[in-house]
């Protein structure tokens, strides 16, 4: 889910190789730890474990020399070391959640009978391995565990009574799901989202406090606590959002169909998801780090974009103030891709009045703060390799208000 980008590394004086770094460590931990199979299991939003845990040390983690690797080019590198409690802490994470993988994929028949079995051994086999990592750094995941195993009765008493979904693609935002006729008798209360991505938040929550833990930081763990379970959320509902059509193509189970939420409602969640996540992340004063901005809020302000031109949301902000001096409501058209905006959106978006994402073309005056900050065009070279949306969204902080409204 998450893609730092190498130019916003630039952007903040970070060395870009800092995401390899936690990446080859968490590969080389899971090779010491549990062999050499183990490291199909690397989970590369489980690098954002190790970049939470360094991020509250007061000095960075231990760095290690690894050897040579096709993936580097054969070349050596400085990595994070396997030991280092944030590397075992992502570990656990990828050991764990590569476990429910495997079972997902026996559970949905995307494994041939031939597979299914040693996928299945291989599962067991990674948790196991979890529950052993866990015990290094005293972190339960038996909780965890038991939220893992109760999704998949979850999404089966969801299937039974999911409402059936008719034409529920992106321009369907409006109808209202229709239920099949058995189940509209059925007196069992329907599934709902929150159910349904509950196990995912859980776990996702559970893994972030643990890194304040680590840190010996425990007065962040409430916090943390906080961001995991939006991070989890938004992981779920964006895996959900992507594979929708795709879903409903093959007959396989989606929250979304099955709770009868539109494309639009979801994407408004992500959007409730990630404010919350940065508020607590800003609670925990881990908001300003600037490995904390490049590898997480960055790619999540990415995701966001890419997600809401799938689904045809446009989101405008005002960004001049009302005659009263406050500045002005922020606002969500949900829209088919193809609908061109009125004419007066479409002056106020050409002289700057409105920061859409697309375009932010005047000098912008932040009506929180008072700050004058020049166009995005002025200074920003990110152009040269990216639209600072699909890989990136360092363009995107020209019109940062901040943090009281959203840009």
């Amino acid at each position: 889910m998450l893609r730092p980008c190498s130019h916003g590394a630039e952007k903040y004086g970070i060395d870009a190789a800092e995401w390899r770094a936690h990446m080859c460590g968490l590969c080389l931990g899971l090779r010491d730890g549990h062999g050499q199979l183990a490291r199909t299991a690397t989970n590369t939003d489980a690098i954002l474990l190790s970049v939470l845990t360094e991020a509250q040390l007061p000095a960075s983690s231990a760095r290690t020399t690894a050897g040579r690797c096709p993936l580097r080019g054969m070349r050596r590198a400085e990595v994070a070391a396997a030991d280092s409690p944030g590397v075992l802490l992502a570990s656990t994470a990828s050991l764990l959640l590569g476990s429910a993988k495997l079972r997902d994929h026996v559970a949905d028949g995307d494994a041939s009978r031939l597979a299914g079995r040693p996928m299945v051994r291989m599962s067991t086999r990674w948790a196991d391995s979890a529950r052993r990592q866990a015990e290094l750094i005293d972190f339960d995941v038996e909780p965890l565990v038991a939220a893992i195993d109760s999704q998949q009765r979850v999404e089966s008493r969801a299937a039974a009574l999911r409402p059936v979904a008719v034409g529920a693609g992106p321009n369907a935002s409006d109808q209202s799901p229709i239920m099949r006729g058995p189940d509209a008798a059925s007196d069992e209360p329907r599934v709902t989202l929150d159910e349904l991505t509950a196990p995912t938040a859980l776990c996702a929550a559970e893994f972030f406090a643990h890194a304040a833990i680590l840190a010996n930081r425990p007065d962040n763990a409430d916090h943390l606590r906080t961001v995991g379970e939006h991070f989890g959320r938004i992981a779920h509902l964006s895996d959900a959002i992507a594979d929708y059509d795709d879903d409903i193509a093959h007959g396989r189970f989606n929250p979304l169909a099955a709770t009868g939420t539109t494309l639009a409602e979801s994407y408004e969640l992500v959007r409730e998801s990630d404010a919350e996540l940065r508020r607590a992340l800003a609670a925990a004063r881990l908001a300003d780090v600037p490995t904390v901005r490049w590898m997480l809020l960055d790619p999540l302000h990415a995701l966001v974009r890419r997600l809401g031109k799938g689904v045809g949301a446009v989101t405008a902000h005002a960004c001049n103030t009302t005659r009263d001096g406050h500045p002005r409501a922020h606002r969500t058209d949900h829209r088919p891709p193809t609908r061109r905006p009125d004419l007066g959106q479409a002056l106020a978006i050409v002289f700057g009045v409105y920061c859409t994402g697309y375009a932010c073309c005047a000098d912008h005056t932040s009506p929180c703060t008072g700050e004058r900050k020049d166009a995005w065009w002025k200074s920003c070279d990110c152009g040269s390799c990216c639209d600072c949306g699909d890989c990136c969204s360092g363009c995107g902080d020209c019109c940062s208000c901040g943090g009281c409204c959203d840009c």
